[in-house]
């Protein structure tokens, strides 16, 4: 899912060719995120558009040759000239009389040119890893002919017109690995090979000879003529294009030179948040804007914390808010805001909290994940990784929220992005940071086989080296849970051991219910308040807040009229959550659908059985409570099929069945019967995590 879709979209037409551009946000100046070569689309930009639009208007066009444009054929369709040109046109087209240019590599080149040749339609142009012919092309690239066929297919010797006809794919995987030389850069490597694939080897063949068009005095002569503000940046590892290319850019152009070192071709991407803010800032210094600001003094500031709660799922919300009362009881003068989404949003506001308003701009994440899933498959762990767009968006909107607001305290219950975002860029941290989860570790599926196993051993060491490094990032780092609730695995091959390692660097706070478990003495009472009567047997069948559970409910409301001929007087109440349209839910005798139950923790105290996900929360609600429960996990779901699984089969709770198990409905029936209303036994759910995890906050205040 994207984390922001165009206001405006359409295409300009020059000399017979079309160019898709897309159009996002209205606030002065006009960003053009132009395009780079040929070989990927302006979908390489996706860290960037959704900030920038939310305070720029930004355009984006896909280059001839691919994405939505067109695709003609021959080399003199592709000169710098006729990047130039198409630039041009997209500004007429999208009505922008003059914009700030962004360009990537080859987009560096057409930017500068069009600053020189059409001075009064530029602002300031941004070159990022430029791939100018000012300095001398790396010696490895420059050895190979491009046209000849070459007696070997090892390195550099892949760039060559012959090879992308016999062995395109793996040209790609050569090229975008050089193009990202930082560890830990799988899913931008993944990126730009699948955009790769989407343009034919011959259109590629022919803008690359389009690009040699250019040549060292002309453009040498084109950068004498810029006059606007110009921002070059170049990583200083970049081993597509020599750092000294960019360094004579600066020079001559008389712009202001950024080195990123450690940084490869790509750092938009790689680097989100550096280049992002860069972009912005250049922005406002060539076309700065009325301000004004107000500075409290620190003694003046009431105490306050900004609390960021996991949208997949309502169970973070119900053991933040109880959290955010214990918290109350020790500072009882603390202001807390938070930073949430849809269905989060739902539980807060019941509870009287106050949403800061710019959570409007967070990209929704359930949203994503629901896009992201299939019947009952939820591929967590490539579910996440897909959702990097969304964590920049979010972490970016974060930023801008602590920017503006001085806090004391930024809590996050497995606030992903805010984590991982501030290990990689330590210097924005400026309050107290308390880092809450209920699982430690990606697991592979099995059926992800070997290239699983080392993405997330991957995923595991960058965290593992992340936190070995930056210790004080977090000023808390707690677990929600103990450590026996540790899933017995590694972290991969050559990386320490799950549990070893989160004791050394997690305290543990115990499991967080929200609430007191209701004694068995007065389930009578609360059966009787919630209208469930003493001749019933009541199955309250619930999938959470997400809305991926719909095919689930559809197979249990299935299985209703078989169940409902096994047991006496058996009543299913089928709880949909607040995402999930009942309307699209079959209608069976004994079956009734509620949407979001804000107190569904008491239904579920008072039912005789549950049907459920293997979610952490609602499983964990019914374990506190001693309810008899069938919990069937998303298939591919790693969490719930190894983390949770673990912890429920420590606590002797619950009844697993794979969905397959489920699909035949006199199956799941009888598994219903003889499970509705067992007498049950479970290690006993200590309630006093959220004052405990309090505790160990409170003094950050």
């Amino acid at each position: 899912m994207r984390a922001r879709l165009p206001d405006e979209s359409g295409y300009a037409e020059r000399d017979g060719v079309k160019l898709r551009w897309e159009s996002f946000g209205d606030g002065e100046p006009t960003v053009v995120l132009l395009p780079t070569w040929s070989i990927i689309h302006s979908r390489h930009w996706k860290a960037q558009v959704p900030y920038l639009a939310r305070h720029h208007r930004v355009v984006t066009f896909d280059g001839r040759g691919s994405g939505g444009s067109d695709r003609p054929i021959g080399a003199e369709h592709y000169t710098p000239e006729q990047f130039v040109a198409d630039t041009i046109a997209v500004l007429d087209a999208t009505n922008t009389e003059r914009a700030v240019l962004v360009g990537l590599s080859a987009g560096g080149l057409w930017g500068i040119q069009v600053a020189a040749d059409s001075p009064e339609r530029v602002l300031g142009a941004v070159t990022i890893g430029a791939a100018v012919p000012l300095a001398p092309a790396r010696e490895e690239r420059a050895e190979y002919s491009f046209e000849d066929p070459l007696p070997t297919t090892e390195g550099w010797a892949k760039y060559n017109r012959h090879y992308w006809d016999e062995n395109f794919q793996d040209f790609l995987e050569f090229f975008f690995g050089r193009m990202f030389t930082e560890p830990h850069s799988t899913k931008q490597i993944e990126d730009c090979v699948g955009w790769g694939l989407e343009i034919e080897p011959h259109t590629l063949a022919d803008t690359q000879r389009g690009l040699k068009a250019c040549d060292h005095d002309s453009f040498r002569a084109a950068c004498a003529r810029v006059r606007c503000p110009v921002l070059v940046i170049h990583g200083d590892e970049d081993a597509i294009r020599p750092h000294s290319q960019s360094v004579e850019l600066a020079e001559l152009t008389g712009g202001h030179l950024v080195t990123i070192e450690g940084a490869g071709h790509g750092p938009h991407a790689r680097d989100p948040i550096a280049l992002n803010r860069l972009i912005k800032d250049f922005v406002d210094r060539v076309h700065p804007a009325a301000t004004s600001t107000t500075w409290v003094r620190a003694a003046r500031r009431p105490k306050r914390a900004l609390y960021l709660c996991s949208p997949i799922g309502l169970g973070h919300a119900r053991r933040d808010v109880a959290i955010a009362a214990e918290l109350r009881k020790h500072h009882p003068d603390l202001e807390i805001d938070w930073l949430a989404q849809h269905p989060v949003t739902a539980v807060l506001e019941h509870a009287g909290e106050r949403v800061h308003p710019a959570s409007a701009w967070l990209a929704n994440e359930s949203a994503h994940i629901e896009d992201e899933c299939a019947e009952h498959d939820l591929h967590a762990f490539q579910a996440i990784r897909r959702m990097d767009e969304i964590l920049v968006n979010n972490f970016m909107v974060f930023h801008d929220v602590v920017e503006e607001q001085p806090y004391d305290l930024v809590l996050g219950d497995e606030a992903w992005d805010v984590d991982y975002f501030l290990h990689e860029n330590p210097e924005l941290k400026r309050f107290a940071f308390v880092w809450m989860t209920d699982f430690v570790g990606w697991i592979p599926m099995p059926g992800g086989g070997t290239h699983e196993s080392d993405l997330t051993t991957d995923y595991n060491a960058e965290m593992i080296e992340q936190r070995a490094r930056f210790q004080r990032i977090r000023d808390r780092s707690i677990f929600v849970g103990e450590p026996d609730d540790i899933v017995p695995k590694s972290f991969g091959s050559g990386l320490p051991d799950i549990r070893e390692w989160t004791e050394q660097n997690f305290e543990f706070g115990g499991y967080i219910t929200g609430f007191e478990p209701i004694a068995p003495a007065d389930r009578a009472a609360l059966r009787d308040e919630l209208g469930y009567h003493d001749d019933e047997r009541v199955c309250i069948v619930a999938v959470g807040g997400s809305g991926v559970g719909a095919s689930l409910l559809r197979r249990v409301a299935d299985a209703a009229r078989p169940a409902r001929r096994l047991v006496d007087g058996l009543r299913f109440v089928v709880v949909a959550g607040p995402r999930i349209d009942i309307s699209t839910l079959p209608r069976h005798a004994g079956v009734t659908y509620r949407r979001y139950v804000p107190d569904l923790y008491r239904h579920l105290a008072a039912c005789d059985l549950a049907v459920v996900q293997g979610g952490l929360t609602t499983c964990m609600e019914l374990t506190a409570n001693q309810r008899p429960f069938i919990y069937i996990p998303l298939r591919n779901h790693f969490e719930q099929n190894f983390h949770v699984r673990h912890r429920l089969e420590r606590y002797g709770a619950g009844r697993c069945m794979s969905y397959d198990e489920a699909s035949d409905p006199a199956t799941l029936a009888a598994a219903i019967a003889s499970e509705i209303g067992r007498v049950v036994d479970y290690r006993p759910v200590d309630p006093g995590g959220a004052a405990r995890t309090a505790a160990r906050i409170a003094d950050l205040l």
